[in-house]
């Protein structure tokens, strides 16, 4: 249970609602910024402007997938409500309030920097990944299905980067009976792609091996699908790129050649939320459980 701990929920999709539902369901005391056009009300929890709500206890701070854009502001899907987190709202915070996100960037690093808070990037555990590269493979065949006129069975796929997520890409296409080959730079994840039973490249051959890919799927998230590189790749292809903004891939270039190319970040909230912000909900409260049994501890 999370009786007598506060937590702010601050901003975000569809997905942030299976993290109140559980925050509710273990007592935790729940301020909801954010969440002013919500259809439906949450009992035990209580909707703030980001001005009203007494931030001098509040024990945790759990902001969207993105966490910040640059200027500070957080994603509000349920309200038209500008909202900024700042140094000022930091610092009236307890010195224990640790502030949860998906992931992070450079404002959001030296807010909490300079206000000695603690961050913690649920996108950089290798349990929420993991779970997450479910939906994300469901997404990504859902869009492969949508943007091509040929089957998934028999085309020429190449994915590149053998990451958490390009694992469970490779796996599922060639499962699907595609012609599967991975790009890597590390000769223990070319072992483990052939251990596999796919086809492995080292990236540095990219430009050649793309040459024949009917579907190329990118996890890398930096420029690795360049104009040179796009060049080579033929114009009826199709990219997924699934890296973090702005991707890997030289959109620019791509669409001038002809060839369809699709940003597509966060797709479990896109294609399955509920299930995406139940993996992440799990994971929040084991984390908040642990904080304040720590805390109880150093008492």
């Amino acid at each position: 249970m999370l009786t007598d701990l506060h937590i702010a929920v601050i901003g975000g999709d569809a997905r942030q609602l299976e993290v109140i539902r559980k925050l509710i369901q273990l007592d935790a005391k729940t301020s909801l910024i954010g969440f002013d056009q919500l259809d439906h009300g949450f009992t035990g929890a209580t909707k703030y402007q980001i001005e009203e709500l007494d931030f001098s206890d509040v024990d945790a701070i759990i902001l969207p997938v993105p966490g910040t854009n640059h200027e500070g502001q957080v994603d509000t899907i349920f309200s038209n409500e500008k909202v900024v987190l700042t140094e000022e709202i930091l610092k009236k915070t307890p010195e224990h309030c640790i502030i949860y996100s998906g992931i992070s960037n450079g404002y959001l690093n030296e807010l909490v920097k300079t206000t000695n808070r603690k961050l913690v990037q649920l996108f950089e555990r290798d349990d929420v990944a993991i779970y997450n590269s479910i939906p994300t493979v469901e997404g990504t065949i859902m869009l492969v299905i949508q943007h091509t006129d040929f089957t998934i069975h028999g085309s020429n796929i190449s994915i590149l980067g053998l990451g958490r997520v390009g694992m469970s890409v490779a796996r599922s296409f060639a499962a699907l009976g595609a012609n599967v080959k991975v790009g890597a730079r590390k000769s223990e994840h070319l072992a483990r792609i052939a251990e596999m039973g796919l086809q492995p490249f080292y990236l540095s051959e990219l430009d050649k091996e793309i040459a024949d890919s009917d579907i190329c799927i990118n996890t890398i998230p930096y420029p690795i699908l360049t104009a040179k590189t796009l060049s080579n790749v033929p114009t009826h292809a199709l990219i997924i790129d699934l890296a973090s903004k702005p991707g890997g891939t030289d959109f620019r270039y791509a669409e001038k050649r002809g060839i369809k190319a699709i940003l597509a970040p966060g797709l479990p909230g896109i294609v399955a939320p509920k299930t995406a912000g139940q993996i992440v909900a799990n994971v929040l409260v084991n984390l908040l459980k642990d904080a304040a049994d720590a805390r109880e501890e150093k008492k």
